[in-house]
C-alpha cells in the first residue's frame, strides 16, 4: 500500500472546485445561505484523526505502558486515513469553488457576505480533515520502514 501524498490530492481538489464553481455561477440565486458551522464536522474529525493517529504511533512504536498494535488494525487505520484525506480534499475544492465566487461579490449582495465565512470556516475544515488524514496515515508506519524520516538510525536486520 503507498501512502498518500499531498500532491495526490491537489487533482481532485481543483477538479471539485471547477465544477462546483461552474455550478454555483448558474445556480447561485436559487441556493439557500450556507450555515458558519457547515464546515465544523470536518475539522473534528481531522482533530479526532491526528489524536488517534498519536495514541497509534505510540503503540506501534512500543512505548511503555502502552499494547501493541495489531497489522489489522494499522492497515485499518490507513485505510480510514487515505479515504479521509480524499474526502477532505474534495471538501476543499467544493469550498475552495464557492469561496472563489462568492468572496468578489461579498460587497455587493449581502448574502454572499456570509456566505464567505462559510466558505472560509468550511475550507479550514476541510483543510484540517486532510492534515489530520495524512498525520494518521504518516503515524502508521512502522519503525523499521525506510520511508519514515523520524528514523534516523537503521535497525539492525535479523
Amino acid at each position: 500500500m503507498t501512502p498518500t501524498r499531498p500532491r495526490d490530492l491537489v487533482l481532485p481538489a481543483l477538479i471539485t472546485a471547477v465544477i462546483v464553481h461552474l455550478l454555483v455561477r448558474v445556480s447561485y440565486g436559487s441556493l439557500p445561505s450556507f450555515p458558519v458551522a457547515a464546515g465544523l464536522p470536518l475539522a473534528v474529525l481531522g482533530v479526532a484523526e491526528a489524536i488517534g493517529g498519536s495514541a497509534l504511533r505510540a503503540r506501534i512504536r512500543r512505548r511503555p505502558g502502552t499494547r501493541p498494535v495489531q497489522p489489522l488494525v494499522a492497515a485499518r487505520a490507513v485505510l480510514v486515513a487515505q479515504a479521509s484525506a480524499l474526502a477532505g480534499a474534495i471538501m476543499a475544492g467544493a469550498w475552495a469553488g464557492l469561496l472563489g465566487y462568492v468572496a468578489p461579490r461579498s460587497a455587493d449582495i449581502a448574502a454572499a457576505g456570509g456566505d464567505t465565512a462559510a466558505a472560509t470556516v468550511g475550507l479550514a475544515g476541510a483543510l484540517a480533515l486532510v492534515a489530520g488524514a495524512l498525520w494518521l496515515q504518516h503515524c502508521c508506519r512502522t519503525p523499521d520502514d525506510p520511508s519514515d524520516p523520524d528514523e534516523t538510525e537503521p535497525r539492525p536486520q535479523s
